[in-house]
């Protein structure tokens, strides 16, 4: 009996004692781990400049303009480089490599023995990251790479010409600018506009391709605008802002030719 006593006294101890070392909350216990989550692959299709500053000294700056293309994650595209003295401006260069959420690389096609490589991040709107080139003429030079997406800048058109002779006049119109890259990698721009000089009233821009006619490449545009006396050809650059673009003028084929400066200021349709 004194041992069937004994046994709702050890009962108890053993549950407390299994209650003392039960883990608590805060004590060390391990907290259930939530699932990883994953990054959506950047949308990194349209027009994009990239401005490279090289570690070399020495190096003149460049600029690396033009279209991309995507799919999945893999990238594609036609762009231009702008002053190097190893690659001339006019001639198209090819662009392939991937882009995910994690780290983009991005390498040409050989250009005069020359191959231009990116290694960064892109967002939809920007790339940050490193540059090197291997082979040709500068083989060796690297430096860091900043790039950005420049939205459309279609809508409305209004600015001001002001020739040689400090004479201006007064444009206003609308424009539109393609969504799809040319093989040249170029945007195409078209539309019309109504100008207050006594040589013509009216206009409408030619599309085209880089370096003829109407387009856009990164930064730089050009609009050639077909009067019914004479062509305006207007070559300049688009602000980081986007809200304008200065650059020079021209007229030529009619009976007022002359040449000057403008500054004109674009809207797009997401300004509103």
């Amino acid at each position: 009996m004194k041992h069937l006593a004994a046994i709702p006294a050890l009962s108890a101890a053993i549950f407390v004692c299994g209650c003392a070392n039960a883990p608590r909350p805060g004590s060390g216990a391990l907290a259930p781990v939530p699932p990883a989550t994953s990054q959506a692959t950047p949308n990194i299709v349209g027009n994009w400049q990239f401005n490279l500053v090289s570690t070399t000294p020495g190096a003149p700056a460049v600029t690396i303009a033009g279209g991309l293309r995507q799919s999945g994650t893999v990238l594609s595209g036609a762009l231009h480089v702008d002053g190097s003295k190893c690659v001339d401006r006019l001639t198209t260069v090819g662009f392939t490599g991937t882009v995910s959420a994690g780290a983009t690389s991005l390498i040409s096609a050989a250009v005069n023995g020359q191959v231009i490589a990116f290694t960064g991040n892109f967002t939809d709107t920007t790339f940050i990251g490193t540059y090197r080139i291997k082979g040709g003429c500068a083989d060796g030079e690297a430096g860091k790479v900043v790039g950005g997406n420049i939205p459309y800048i279609g809508n409305t058109l209004a600015g001001t010409f002001t020739n040689s002779a400090n004479k201006t006049f007064d444009v206003a119109g609308d424009i539109a600018q393609s969504g799809s890259a040319s093989a040249a990698g170029s945007f195409e721009i078209s539309g019309t506009a109504i100008f207050d000089m006594a040589c013509f009233k009216a206009g409408t821009l030619k599309p085209g391709a880089f370096p003829f006619d109407s387009f856009i490449l990164g930064r730089s545009v050009n609009l050639k605008f077909e009067t019914g006396n004479g062509t305006l050809t207007f070559q300049g650059t688009l602000s980081q802002d986007r809200s304008e673009m200065s650059g020079n003028y021209s007229v030529s084929g009619g009976s007022c030719d002359e040449s000057g400066t403008a500054v004109l200021y674009v809207s797009s349709p997401w300004d509103y």
